[in-house]
């Protein structure tokens, strides 16, 4: 809390400013906040005592517009109702420090930890740099970041179980981002949990995890009325020609008005820093920086000690201060530069830590960080910092502290951390080729970050400082990998494609890994050049068994049709022989499902369990391959729940194309369940989000959810006219690879709008497009769409051949359609007896899989064969949502809710709110019922293989 943000004179007592826990005795009320009523009402509202659900709230505002006061306000609110509360306070100088923020709000609460799940008490304390000893610590393995958020989720869902919880985070806008991270996380999942987090930010700051979906309390200039009244309030309240300058130099921002009243107040002289053209920020760090100049010279040596280290929070460097109760202390508290409570010495603003800190010659303040570095031998990231702060040359030995500093990050998941670790390590170094190899280090680790920019700008670093092909390469395929996941693909090729020719002229190992990544944005784009281009370079690749994975991806991504039709025969001995690498196993997975294996693309995804994340906490390149795997197999909940996890990272990232990825998989299996406005929202969201020129893949497979959508509608118009998109107005296919699905769909379409031959010639074009390398899913799809738009006694031959052998049954959905096209044609041409089963295995599946509009049609058409269907519908576990099922999945088979919890990463509480709420949707009462109701209910929820 900064006391130099209230909005008043008076500087009453304020709360301790680290986090703390626990209740204690009731506050005093604290000083009155001027012209904030509005604001404060907001504030009493989220933590109202008999709060029961979750609440989040980022409280937003320039510097010295009165953020802090009114997150200290709910401080002290909330303990004098004797709730606890877990506070942490951004600052510069801890945000390159991994998990720093996180450690300062849970520092008080620490000994919580033994009763966390054993893997994720593990991975937190691995995150907090709490492991036992050194030698833990080397070997421990880096954490999971989601691990980390889920242990981070069921400490606080424990520690509001007695009571509600404020959590209070001041100045995020300097909170390292790895604790950014888990914080967003917390956001996002801590629903139905008394919970509530405040985040206070300066405005304009980015705030990655938190720039949307997220109610913003504004904290705007105070009113004319409301200035007035808080000069008033002061020890020596200005008047006449004064009190109108003050007024308006300081334009309503509370810090400014009391900090020019007190510089008027004391007369200072001209040029002073109270009138001139500089913002409110600059010249209020300008009085602060003239009141040190007239402290006692151990007095300002004390504070730059302070500014230069974050007492709070280093307990060791805290023992070089001086004690609070020293007098040395008392001329800044006089000058309002500090304040002083119970648990020591603290700024009052964040701007007079700057400006202690930028006042003092640069010789002082690395005399601050020397000592500080000797104080803190025992944590010695912090102290590698405080040496590269005192550093006036290359050093080769403080570089050498920020790379160890940075392997640390790095096994504890502070990809961020690392990353700046490494740039000032290569700063510091004293040889230019280690200071590349350095930069392209950091631009390896920066690429899990999802900041392209900061990838950019240390891959021009290794540029500037190296002519080595390799290290310039290498940063700049770190770039192109980054750019895959953006909406600008035609700029992702290129680079990837000059790092592939460079590559290939020196015969660098990495013109395979630039391929592969350059693989993916030919998948994404669907440009026919970008094959032509991928195929010419590969030709110079020669076949390894180290990578033949890598190849197997390259050929299948950029044309599954045509050269890479013929991996499909290998795929197994591949798979053996990835020996259970996640990231081999992932890789090959995408490759057989391009190829439509989707029983071992299936089998393989779920072998390579984590997927994507075996890579970082950022979705790889085709990682939504997994969920559209799983809906094409029919395991519908586990499509949403890839789409959920995908969706929830990219957005948090940033990374648009990879969030509308995962929006056209939900909103398919929306479609598909019968919830159609649904389905149209996330296809919308994902077209808002890419350019459909740019990416070809989400406009058409966007395309095909809307047109699924409308058929759940029957509005067989629009259907058509989403599945048509799909084609150039030549009939050419818009994607190579998805655009080929929505070949039986367009032809279904036709036939209701009586668009029977232009559908005809557009499949035959298609077909012939398509050539022998066709998968066995495309023939039967090319197969339904030809009987659906053949002349009556053309259709039975091509039915025949879309039902022909057991290949068919590994696309559920897609086999039950083709079965009730068939069952109706066989009806209309009055052979009733031969349509009934058709119609009835037809429904059987639909009702498996919950397709609600698809149970509808089957019934009908069983009625008008002269059979009543039963009014069974879709199983009850249908109704619920994909997480509820899953849980409901994971307690019939006895897990527990803390069990359940760490699968699906939610807290105990939310699992147990699920099934509260579950129950009587199932019809009944006590869990011990949930294993007899799942051997009927199971059948009804997508669970088909």
């Amino acid at each position: 809390m900064k006391n130099g943000e209230r909005a008043r004179a008076g500087h009453g007592s304020p709360a301790a400013p680290g986090p703390t826990a626990g209740p204690g005795p009731t506050p005093a009320p604290g000083p009155t906040v001027v012209g904030r009523e509005a604001e404060v009402a907001e504030i009493r509202s989220r933590i109202a005592a008999d709060r029961s659900h979750s609440s989040v709230l980022i409280v937003e505002g320039d510097p010295g517009a009165g953020k802090s006061v009114l997150l200290d306000l709910a401080v002290r609110l909330t303990r004098g109702t004797g709730q606890r509360v877990l506070r942490a306070v951004g600052s510069e100088s801890e945000a390159p420090l991994a998990f720093a923020g996180l450690h300062q709000m849970l520092r008080p609460v620490l000994d919580d930890l033994g009763g966390l799940p054993a893997r994720q008490r593990s991975a937190l304390r691995t995150a907090l740099g709490l492991a036992e000893d050194a030698e833990d610590a080397e070997t421990a393995e880096t954490p999971d970041a989601l691990l980390v958020g889920l242990a981070v989720l069921t400490l606080v869902s424990d520690l509001s179980e007695p009571a509600p919880l404020l959590v209070v985070v001041d100045d995020a806008q300097w909170i390292d981002r790895a604790s950014l991270d888990v914080l967003s996380f917390l956001a996002r999942r801590m629903a139905g949990e008394p919970v509530t987090l405040l985040m206070g930010v300066r405005a304009a700051a980015v705030l990655p995890g938190f720039d949307k979906g997220y109610e913003r309390l504004e904290i705007g200039p105070l009113s004319g009325d409301a200035a007035n009244r808080l000069l008033d309030e002061q020890p020596k309240r200005p008047t006449g020609r004064t009190r109108a300058r003050i007024l308006r130099e300081a334009a309503g921002n509370p810090l400014a008005l009391v900090e020019l009243a007190r510089a008027t107040a004391d007369r200072e002289p001209e040029g002073s820093g109270v009138e001139g053209p500089l913002p409110v920020t600059d010249r209020l760090e300008g009085i602060f920086a003239r009141h040190v100049r007239h402290l006692p010279e151990a007095t300002r040596r004390a504070l730059l000690l302070l500014a230069a280290t974050d007492a709070a929070d280093a307990p060791a460097a805290a023992r070089g201060l001086p004690e609070a109760a020293d007098t040395v202390w008392a001329p800044a508290e006089r000058a309002g530069l500090v304040r002083q409570d119970g648990t020591g010495v603290s700024f009052r603003h964040p701007l007079v830590r700057s400006a202690v800190y930028h006042a003092a010659p640069f010789e002082q303040r690395r005399r601050a960080h020397l000592a500080l570095a000797r104080q803190l031998g025992e944590e010695p990231d912090r102290r590698a910092w405080h040496l590269a702060a005192a550093a006036v040359r290359p050093d080769e030995q403080v570089s050498a502290a920020l790379r160890e500093t940075a392997g640390r990050a790095r096994r504890r998941g502070g990809h961020a951390a690392a990353a700046a670790a490494l740039e000032r390590a290569a700063e510091l170094s004293p040889h230019r080729a280690d200071q590349a190899r350095l930069l392209a280090d950091a631009a390896d680790t920066a690429v899990f970050t999802g900041q392209l920019g900061w990838v950019e700008h240390l891959a021009a670093g290794v540029r500037e400082r190296s002519d080595d092909p390799a290290l310039i390469g290498r940063a700049a395929l770190a770039t192109g990998r980054l750019l895959t996941l953006g909406p600008h693909h035609t700029a992702a090729f290129a680079l990837l494609s000059r790092v592939a020719d460079e590559a290939a002229a020196t015969r660098s190992p990495r013109l395979l890994d630039a391929l592969a990544a350059a693989a993916v944005v030919r998948y994404y784009s669907g440009e026919e050049s970008q094959r032509q281009r991928i195929e010419a370079l590969l030709a110079d690749v020669p076949d390894s068994a180290a990578g033949g994975a890598l190849r197997a991806w390259v050929l299948a991504v950029s044309d599954p049709s045509g050269a890479g039709a013929s991996l499909a025969a290998a795929l197994p001995r591949l798979i053996a022989a990835a020996k259970g690498e996640a990231g081999s196993l992932t890789a090959l997975a995408v490759v057989a499902w391009l190829l439509d294996r989707t029983p071992l693309a299936a089998r393989t995804f779920d072998e390579a369990f984590g997927r994507w994340q075996a890579h970082g906490p950022l979705p790889a390149g085709l990682a939504c391959a997994a969920g559209w795997a799983y809906l094409e197999q029919g395991r519908w909940a586990d499509a949403r729940s890839v789409a959920a996890e995908i969706a929830e990272v990219a957005s948090g990232a940033g990374l648009d194309h990879a969030e509308a990825c995962a929006r056209t998989l939900d909103a398919t299996v929306l479609a598909l369940l019968g919830e159609p406005a649904e389905a149209r929202d996330s296809a919308e969201r994902a077209l808002a989000l890419v350019d459909p020129l740019e990416s070809r893949s989400v406009a058409v497979l966007a395309r095909r959810a809307l047109g699924l959508a409308a058929v759940a509608e029957g509005d067989y118009d629009s259907a058509y006219a989403q599945f048509r998109a799909a084609f150039t107005e030549d009939g050419d296919l818009v994607h190579y690879h998805v655009s080929p699905t929505v070949l039986a769909e367009l032809a279904a379409a036709a036939v209701r709008r009586g668009h029977r031959e232009p559908a005809a010639r557009l499949l035959e074009r298609s077909a012939r497009h398509l050539g022998p390398g066709m998968s066995a899913r495309l023939f039967l799809l090319v197969e339904r769409g030809r009987a659906l738009l053949a002349e009556p006694e053309r259709a039975e031959r091509h039915f025949r051949a879309a039902l022909a052998g057991e290949a068919g049954e590994q696309w559920p959905f897609e086999r039950a359609q083709t079965r009730l096209d068939y069952g109706e044609w066989l009806r209309r041409q009055r052979r009733v007896a031969e349509a009934r089963p058709l119609l009835t295995g037809a429904l059987d599946t639909f009702r498996r899989l919950g397709a609600r509009p698809w149970i509808d049609r089957a019934k009908a058409e069983l009625r008008a064969a002269g059979i009543e269907a039963d009014a069974a519908a879709p199983g009850a576990l249908t109704k619920l949502s994909p997480q509820q099922q899953q849980i409901v999945r994971l307690a019939a088979h006895g897990l527990t809710n803390r069990e359940i919890g760490e699968k699906l990463f939610l807290s105990p509480r939310t699992v147990g709110s699920h099934l509260y709420r579950v129950f009587p949707k199932l019809g009944i009462t006590a869990r011990a019922q949930l294993r007899d109701l799942l051997d009927d209910a199971l059948q009804a929820t997508g669970s088909a293989q």
